[in-house]
């Protein structure tokens, strides 16, 4: 242990010290060192992870402050099938998840961690989720063997000094343990222990799987914390929108991975709309209390972005690409020769020869692709030229609207108003999306994925949607529920919306229905725009093109309908009966009105 480790041990909580050294009795590192969120220290760990060749340092003229890592190849996403919830009972994981009994879970890692470290350096993590002194603020403590999860944290996380500072003597912190082990796809396993607030994670060393800030402790236990405390923790994105007149209100929508939260979140005006201004609060996870004044208020958690490389150009999110000129970190992305990063949809033509993302020889003609279809950049939070200037504040932002979007190419109208809050609540319980490349398995498959939280919910879902509807009646003045689909194809397969920076006509619209400015047309589903309610000015869209997008097709919803029906038996009894009594409904006027 060095001495600045020793004098971070020294002014932390007993329990937490006695959770560390149980935790390096059972995996036996070699060195013990407390990180402290220091730019010294962040230098000499970059410094480390190079000499190691863990990071590739990019061209300092093109990319100041960049790296680049080459993870396994077997180690290139969230792998949901050995990701458990790891309750008393099954019925408490529910259906959605996989579960494990705790005690068969942590003996089974156990005996995977004993002596995991030998060898290697064990670097304990402590960090905040939330604005620092912020009451809704949580403390978490990740000790990792991985010196490149080490310097993630460090960008992802409020670390270091004010973790421990925050959480005093008190002993309710997360407790995340994570070892890489030999990257073997056989001995890995992300376990949730929700009642003991821990994480254990052994044998990968992606993002998904090793940041245990993120998704693991910031939605899946946070989830279940925020049951219990009646609160929620939602795979949600927060931005504001302030209007020519200077009013902000601000917007948290609920999208997939890989379903354009992050280019949304960032969303840069298109120039008949430049009046308009866009910040971002949160592009990936939000966390909604009930403020004094019955309205939800929503912090952002995390201090970075861990965003999907491929597709972010200067077209679909140039915000997101000026932010990644310095200090950021690419993982599995492809690199040229004179040490820039490349990588499909960048709308920037390859080199003649470059380096693949497993540092192979690639040329244009070449069959696979340069960057791996999910590899990521991760970067402060700081770098983003449209930061909210509310980031920080520890109340956080009050919401207006809530949307849930997923990838449909049918089905899903461009932007639907949902009744109320219940049907709200029906609207996100049933999205479903397209399949893409953030989590292992096939692409382009249509799943249900309520709240674009199935992979996040950290309990049964059943229970997850009863939450949401007990939370009404503290809810005194509930955002508005919408749900959007960009992805929406002709016969042909061509996209109807432009998308990207359009969305912006979309989501002005929105608050247009919130403040009673536009009437829209009422149909079973919700209320959909009138054509001429859309602010359409500098843009060119065919009449018909735009009737499509809004359209809603009987015989979809028909399909759509019974497949919510299907998906609903599959989670059983858990289904609150308000939410089957409304699908019953709306099943019923689609069979029977003809207005």
């Amino acid at each position: 242990m060095t001495p600045d480790s020793a004098a971070n041990a020294n002014v932390a909580s007993h329990t937490l010290v006695q959770w560390v050294a149980d935790s390096a009795r059972l995996t036996q590192p070699d060195n013990i060192v407390w990180c402290d969120g220091s730019s010294s220290e962040r230098e000499r760990l970059l410094q480390e992870a190079v000499k190691s060749g863990v990071l590739i340092p990019l061209n300092p003229r093109k990319r100041p402050g960049c790296y680049l890592h080459r993870s396994n190849p077997n180690d290139v996403a969230r792998t949901e099938h050995v990701t458990f919830i790891c309750t008393p009972s099954a019925e408490d994981a529910g259906v959605t998840n996989h579960w494990m009994a705790p005690d068969e879970a942590y003996s089974r890692l156990g005996t995977m961690l004993e002596g995991s470290m030998r060898g290697r350096t064990m670097y304990v993590i402590p960090y905040v989720l939330g604005p620092v002194g912020s009451p809704y603020a949580k403390v978490g403590v990740q000790i990792t063997d991985s010196i490149y999860v080490a310097l993630s944290m460090g960008i992802m996380t409020r670390m270091g000094e004010c973790g421990l500072s925050m959480l005093g003597d008190s002993d309710d912190f997360n407790r995340g343990l994570h070892c890489t082990l030999d990257l073997n796809p056989e001995r890995r396993f992300i376990c949730h222990f929700p009642q003991d607030n821990t994480i254990w994670s052994v044998g990968s060393g992606y993002g998904g799987n090793a940041l245990l800030s993120k998704k693991c402790f910031a939605l899946r236990i946070a989830s279940w914390l925020g049951r219990d405390e009646g609160w929620f923790a939602e795979h949600m994105l927060i931005v504001g929108l302030r209007n020519p007149e200077g009013h902000t209100r601000y917007i948290a929508a609920a999208f997939p991975s890989a379903c354009g939260k992050t280019n949304l979140a960032m969303l840069l005006p298109p120039p008949a709309l430049g009046r308009w201004k866009v910040f971002t609060v949160g592009d990936d996870i939000a966390w909604l209390r009930v403020g004094p004044d019955g309205r939800l208020w929503a912090i952002n958690p995390e201090n970075g972005y861990f965003g999907v490389a491929p597709g972010t150009s200067a077209k679909s999110n140039p915000n997101a690409m000026r932010m990644l000129a310095h200090d950021s970190i690419f993982t599995n992305v492809a690199m040229t020769p004179d040490g820039d990063v490349w990588w499909e949809g960048m709308d920037v033509e390859p080199p003649p020869e470059l380096f693949d993302w497993q540092g192979d020889q690639w040329r244009p003609d070449s069959a696979a692709k340069a960057a791996h279809p999910n590899s990521r950049f991760t970067t402060p939070i700081a770098n983003n030229p449209v930061l909210s200037p509310h980031v920080e504040d520890p109340c956080g932002v009050p919401i207006s609207a809530i949307v849930f979007g997923g990838r449909r190419a049918t089905t899903a109208p461009l932007v639907l108003e949902a009744k109320d809050w219940l049907h709200g609540v029906f609207i996100g319980a049933t999205m479903g999306s397209e399949t893409t490349a953030a989590a292992a398995g096939r692409v382009g498959v249509v799943r249900r994925d309520p709240m674009a939280m199935l992979p996040f919910a950290g309990y049964n879902i059943g229970d997850y949607w009863r939450h949401w509807l007990a939370m009404q009646p503290r809810i005194t003045e509930p955002p508005r529920i919408f749900m959007v689909n960009w992805f929406r194809k002709d016969v042909h397969g061509a996209f109807l919306w432009p998308g990207f920076g359009e969305n912006l006509r979309v989501l002005k619209w929105i608050l247009a229905r919130i403040d009673g400015r536009v009437e829209g047309r009422e149909t079973l589903l919700g209320t959909v725009p009138e054509p001429a309610e859309l602010d359409l000015s500098g843009l060119e869209i065919a009449g018909e093109q735009l009737r499509l997008a809004l359209a809603i097709d009987r015989d979809e919803w028909k399909t759509e309908m019974a497949s919510v029906g299907k998906f609903f038996d599959r989670i059983g009894r858990s289904v609150p009966e308000q939410l089957r009594e409304l699908h019953r409904a709306l099943s019923n006027a689609l069979e029977t009105d003809r207005s």
